[in-house]
């Protein structure tokens, strides 16, 4: 019987290793993986290369990750906010490392990941600080870049529902990178609102198969329930 779900947040990240490259979705706060998050710096994995859309809001989430000196390298699109004081404190401190990749870009990279592409060439950074030291290529009168696949040893993601085959829906924009992300990495883990039964997915809702899922975890089971309020601020 084919059952991915695991009990407890401790046993969504066992074997995290050092150094390892680890998918987050989110974008900010909406559908960021808070709870797996949490439990990865409980878990103590260092080194870490991450990559997200942010480089962190606050101190909770990605920021306490970076707080916590676990992260060596970040990739991401929008690493300055009014709220990222964690990030511009370390990486002015010299203590992190920044790719900074255009938004288009970097999901087209996760996405090639997962869709087994070699690298792409695309215009967006041609002519930039962004392309120096990489291929270029003038394709029908337009010039391009070349850029490569993003694959990591782990996805972190969150997802509405899910079941134990691994089959998830997601909340209206928290789906956004979490999709590609769970394509784009050798185990992915999914943080889920709810598990249900086997069927009560509609099959034209799913938006990942479970055969990109390799653990389930609910955060109804394995964490303290949150408020109405701050349930809805986190979806």
């Amino acid at each position: 019987m084919i059952d991915k779900t695991v009990s407890t947040l401790a046993d969504a990240v066992a074997g995290v290793p050092d150094g390892a490259t680890v998918l987050i979705g989110g974008f900010g706060g909406a559908g960021q993986p808070a709870d797996l998050i949490d439990a990865l710096i409980e878990q103590g994995a260092r080194d870490l290369t991450i990559v997200n859309n942010n480089a962190g809001n606050g101190e909770t989430g990605l920021a306490a990750l970076m707080k916590a000196g676990r992260v060596r390298r970040i990739i991401c699109s929008f690493p300055r906010q009014a709220d990222s004081h964690v990030f511009d404190g370390l990486y002015r401190a010299g203590k992190i490392e920044l790719e900074l990749v255009p938004q288009g870009n970097l999901a087209e990279r996760i996405r090639a990941a997962g869709a087994g592409i070699g690298g792409f060439f695309t215009p967006t950074g041609f002519g930039t600080q962004l392309a120096q030291g990489k291929e270029t290529r003038t394709i029908n009168g337009r010039d391009y870049v070349l850029e490569y696949p993003i694959k990591a040893d782990f996805a972190l993601i969150k997802a509405r529902r899910g079941d134990r085959w691994g089959n998830l829906v997601y909340r209206k924009a928290a789906r956004n990178f979490n999709p590609i992300m769970a394509m784009a990495a050798a185990c992915t883990v999914a943080q889920v609102d709810e598990i249900v039964a086997l069927g009560a997915l509609d099959p034209e809702h799913i938006v990942t198969p479970g055969i990109f899922v390799h653990r389930v975890v609910s955060r109804a089971t394995s964490a303290p329930a949150l408020p109405a309020h701050s349930q809805e601020l986190t979806r």
